[in-house]
């Protein structure tokens, strides 16, 4: 998984509870999104609007530049489609 290598390379933390491998990649998200995956400081929220159609669109678009994004854009060329999906899953089925 080259998400977490370069998680473990920059030091960031990974959330104590992470215990499968899409836990590992969303613990990233974290960082920006907050553990509630709800947003701040002009960070949107994950999914509280999205179908996990509209989450695999924004990603793939964002890691081929045709999404306006300051570091989603870097971010998400790091995934591939299957950890994008993964990702989708993850975050459709928290409350």
């Amino acid at each position: 998984m080259r998400f977490l290598g370069v998680m473990l390379a920059l030091g960031l933390a990974l959330p104590a509870a992470a215990n499968t491998p899409v836990e590992l990649l969303a613990g990233g998200c974290q960082g920006c999104h907050g553990v509630a995956d709800a947003g701040a400081n002009g960070i949107p929220m994950i999914m509280r609007a999205q179908t996990r159609d509209d989450f695999v669109a924004a990603m793939r678009a964002f890691r081929d530049n045709s999404r306006e994004a300051t570091v989603m854009g870097r971010i998400a060329r790091g995934y591939t489609d299957a950890e994008i999906a993964a990702l989708a899953a993850h975050f459709a089925r928290q409350p």
